[in-house]
C-alpha cells in the first residue's frame, strides 16, 4: 500500500499548516527553536521533517551533523534546496519507519514532531531504540474534539490518512518510552485558534 504522506504535495501540507486558523507551521517553528537549543548534543535526527520547517535555527557550532528522514522523496527535494547553507552537515535519507526502522542511523537528540502520530506508539519505540539517542523531543497533537485535521480549503488533500493515523495521548507515549528506560524530563503546551494543542514531552535516559 502506498503511503498517503508520499501522495501529499507540499504546498498544500504547509499552506494548510500556516493557516491563521490552523497556525502550526508557526507554532512549530518556535518550539523547534527551543528543541534544538535545549540539551547537549552534536548530532541530531528529525524523524518527518516534511519541507524543513525550523532548519533555520539550527546551529552549525553545536551540531555536527543533522539527519532529515522522510517517506516523501520531493519533501526531501526542497528541504535540501532550501537549506543550502547548511548542506555539509545535511543528510536526508528517504525512509518508510514503518518498514525500515533498522536503516536510521544513530544521533545523539532525536526529534519527532506530528510524526508519532503516523507511525504508532510500537513503530515509534523502535526507532528510538535503533537511533540510540541521549535525547528525544515529541510534539504531538491532542485535540479537543474528533476532529483532528483542522478545516481548511486544503482539507481534502488530507483524507487518506485516517489510513494511518492514531490518535494521541501523552500517558501513553510516556509509558511507551519508559518501557525502554527513557523518563520525562520536561512537559509543556502550546494552544493553537482552533482548540486543539501541541504538547511537547522530552525525555532522556
Amino acid at each position: 500500500m502506498v503511503n498517503p504522506w508520499e501522495e501529499i504535495s507540499l504546498s498544500d501540507y504547509e499552506n494548510h499548516m500556516k493557516l491563521d486558523s490552523v497556525m502550526q507551521l508557526q507554532t512549530l517553528n518556535q518550539m523547534m527553536k527551543g528543541q534544538f537549543n535545549a540539551y547537549p548534543a552534536n548530532s541530531v535526527m528529525i524523524l518527518g521533517i516534511a519541507g524543513g520547517n525550523g532548519l533555520e535555527h539550527i546551529d552549525r557550532n553545536k551540531f555536527q551533523k543533522l539527519y532529515g528522514i522522510d517517506i516523501n522523496e520531493e519533501y526531501l527535494k526542497a528541504v535540501k534546496e532550501r537549506y543550502t547553507d547548511i548542506s555539509d552537515i545535511l543528510e536526508c535519507i528517504q525512509l518508510n519507519l514503518i518498514e525500515e526502522t533498522n536503516k536510521l542511523p544513530n544521533a545523539e537528540l532525536l526529534v519527532a514532531n506530528l510524526l508519532i502520530e503516523y507511525i504508532g506508539y510500537d513503530c515509534f519505540q523502535k526507532a528510538v531504540e535503533q537511533v540510540q539517542p541521549k535525547y528525544v523531543s515529541c510534539i504531538i497533537q491532542i485535540n479537543a474534539d474528533d476532529s483532528w485535521v483542522s478545516d481548511s480549503p486544503y482539507i481534502h488533500a488530507f483524507d487518506d490518512l485516517d489510513k494511518v493515523h492514531h490518535q494521541m495521548e501523552e500517558n501513553s507515549l510516556i509509558q511507551t518510552l519508559e518501557d525502554i528506560k527513557y523518563k520525562l524530563i520536561a512537559q509543556m503546551e502550546h494552544p493553537l485558534p482552533n482548540g486543539k494543542k501541541l504538547v511537547q514531552l522530552d525525555f532522556g535516559c
